[in-house]
């Protein structure tokens, strides 16, 4: 049990975007917090604040993953060291900022320990030749923080990124399906015992390419009772949660490409007043964690 904890829970391709039959988040009931920052003047489920945060990060073009990602594991403008924004997987230069720099490691160097990425890893990924690392994987390796795999999902230390296991289970894992509660549930535990937990949650850029509203108007609630769900289960008193995102997608079905909205970072908990004030693009998310761990 940890004296004070930083829970970051990073959703891929959630971005703020207009009103419109175009926007899920505008159009689908009981989704809230993920509706309610469609107007900066709603109240945030929970007493939380939110903060349009920049991705693009002052470089032209539309934020991509592997750049945004570097960004909020590191402090490091990596569109602006790239001089563009990298898509899909961190390349040479990208992988060499996380390894001097990532979150993990700071805090290893400053005896802020333990800490942990929640999601399990499949049996493939290890034995995928040549292996394709995200930025979170290589964010890991930089601090030599044990991956989480599916002995620890099956024994309640673990969660897949498809929170309910339901892709798993479809791929032919014998995995139990898992309520928003349960995993909540469980991701709470982790938070309990770690002095940072990171989650990460990328099935909502999927349904942005693939531009499907009736996958979002499944999915989207099914998160949304999972942030909930998590805030019930964790120490506010103790524990800063910081939902955030890398880039918009899924605020806007008339296209496949990723938007250039501002993403919404909102923060509960532990001095969320402070933290909303240090946060004003995505190279503030890893300063701002350091700084919440070392007071």
């Amino acid at each position: 049990m940890t004296e004070n904890g930083v829970l970051l829970f990073f959703i891929d391709g959630l971005g703020i975007g207009q009103r419109s039959e175009n926007n899920p988040l505008a159009q689908i009931a009981d989704i809230e917090p993920l509706a309610n920052f469609q107007n900066e003047n709603n109240k945030i489920i929970f007493d939380g604040i939110l903060i349009p945060t920049n991705p693009r990060l002052g470089v032209q073009g539309r934020p991509q993953s592997a750049s945004g990602q570097t960004t909020i594991l590191t402090g490091v403008n990596a569109p602006k060291l790239l001089g563009f924004h990298k898509q899909g997987f961190p390349n040479k230069t990208l992988r060499e900022v996380i390894t001097e720099n990532s979150i993990f490691l700071q805090l290893r160097l400053k005896n802020i320990e333990p800490n942990t990425f929640a999601n399990a890893y499949t049996p493939q990924f290890f034995e995928q030749i040549p292996r394709w690392k995200s930025a979170t994987t290589c964010a890991l390796e930089a601090a030599d923080v044990p991956f989480r795999r599916l002995p620890d999902l099956l024994g309640r230390k673990a969660v897949f990124h498809d929170f309910t296991n339901e892709s798993l289970r479809q791929k032919g894992f014998d995995v139990p399906l898992f309520s928003p509660s349960d995993a909540a549930e469980i991701l709470a535990d982790l938070t309990e015992n770690h002095c940072f937990t990171l989650y990460e949650h990328f099935i909502t850029d999927k349904i942005g390419h693939d531009q499907n509203f009736d996958w979002a108007e499944k999915h989207l609630p099914l998160l949304a009772e999972f942030i909930r769900q998590i805030l019930q289960k964790i120490d506010l008193e103790k524990t800063t949660f910081i939902l955030t995102s890398d880039h918009g997608n899924i605020e806007d079905l008339s296209i496949r490409n990723h938007t250039l909205n501002d993403v919404p970072t909102i923060v509960w908990g532990r001095k969320k007043r402070e933290t909303a004030g240090w946060i004003k693009d995505l190279t503030d998310i890893t300063p701002t964690i350091m700084s919440l761990l070392n007071s």
